[in-house]
């Protein structure tokens, strides 16, 4: 990705916003989410970004097609609970649909599934909405159901999120939303695109369908309570995982991950990146999105949970992708 990212300024000197400025954040504020790179919470000076190096000795495992890893099958069984509970929400992106066409009329380079000797032709309507220029920044974590409320339209619309994770006990994002916003509330949502920063997870996703999707929201992220009990029986299965912190350093830049709300393989991977409060870059890649075509031309296959680790900007290759 040719896209350079920042992670925002750690400490501030800005007195607490007003309350009428907590619902919308305009112009030089929104902009400032982007004007350095901070990698420890003490420090004040902004810094050149660099190609990181892996650690001496790494071996980068090889993208494999699917398998579960010996030893992850019960993990797996956890996140896939998720499925039933939210009936597939944050598995399709809006518009999704799908038929059988031979395997003739579609080309090698194209990325299709195969079926009994014929080819899935999937289709989606996100091809028609408008695009953020700028990735939208999420502060949320893993193991809250409002944030997954969220997650889950971000997969139905086919967004690019930058994540801040905010597990409980971490000392930088979770502290900053409070700067921010005034209170330590999760999901809190900034756009950079339009100035506005929110919290709430239902005025989120209803500000997403109308910004970047049809204003349609799907019927299972607009029942109410029953919306939330269901989310929360969704992260039963993994018993509070990617909720509480654990040490570890703030990368120079944010993670990349290619994933999606609805897939348990992806769920295991976020929750790590949740407790060691990495930031990440999420290219959502629900079924029927655009970008599994684009990873599939780049990289020859296409596998969610690939995590670009040691990758900074413009210098992403298929040698330094890790398959979680």
């Amino acid at each position: 990705m040719a896209t350079a990212l920042r992670l925002p300024s750690l400490l501030s000197s800005r007195a607490a916003p007003t309350t009428a400025a907590r619902a919308t954040i305009r112009g030089n504020r929104a902009g400032s989410f982007t004007h350095r790179v901070a990698a420890q919470p003490d420090d004040t000076t902004a810094t050149t970004s660099t190609t990181p190096a892996p650690p001496a000795g790494f071996t980068p495992p090889v993208p494999k097609r699917f398998e579960v890893k010996p030893g992850q099958s019960n993990n797996i069984a956890g996140a896939a609970l998720a499925l039933p509970f939210r009936l597939g929400t944050g598995v399709f992106v809006l518009g999704y649909g799908v038929t059988l066409v031979d395997a003739n009329e579609i080309s090698p380079d194209q990325y299709a599934l195969d079926f009994q000797g014929r080819k899935v032709k999937e289709t989606s309507k996100v091809g028609q909405c408008p695009r953020p220029a700028k990735p939208i920044e999420i502060y949320e974590f893993e193991g809250c159901p409002f944030c997954r409320k969220v997650r889950e339209m971000v997969s139905v619309l086919d967004l690019d999120v930058l994540y801040y994770p905010c597990p409980k006990g971490s000392p930088t994002f979770r502290p900053k939303v409070l700067e921010m916003g005034g209170k330590r509330q999760f999901p809190y949502m900034v756009d950079p695109n339009t100035g506005v920063a929110m919290y709430e997870s239902d005025d989120i996703i209803n500000y997403l369908a109308k910004t970047y999707g049809d204003g349609s929201v799907p019927i299972m992220l607009k029942l109410g309570l029953l919306t939330t009990i269901t989310a929360g029986l969704a992260l039963s299965g993994r018993s509070g995982k990617g909720s509480s912190y654990t040490p570890a350093k703030l990368p120079s830049q944010p993670i990349e991950i290619w994933a999606y709300e609805g897939s348990p393989f992806c769920k295991i991977a976020r929750e790590t990146l949740v407790e060691l409060e990495l930031p990440h870059l999420l290219h959502s890649c629900a079924r029927g999105s655009p970008k599994r075509q684009d990873f599939f031309k780049k990289y020859g296959l296409f596998q969610v949970c690939i995590v670009a680790i040691y990758a900074s900007a413009g210098n992403l290759s298929p040698h330094n992708l890790c398959l979680i």
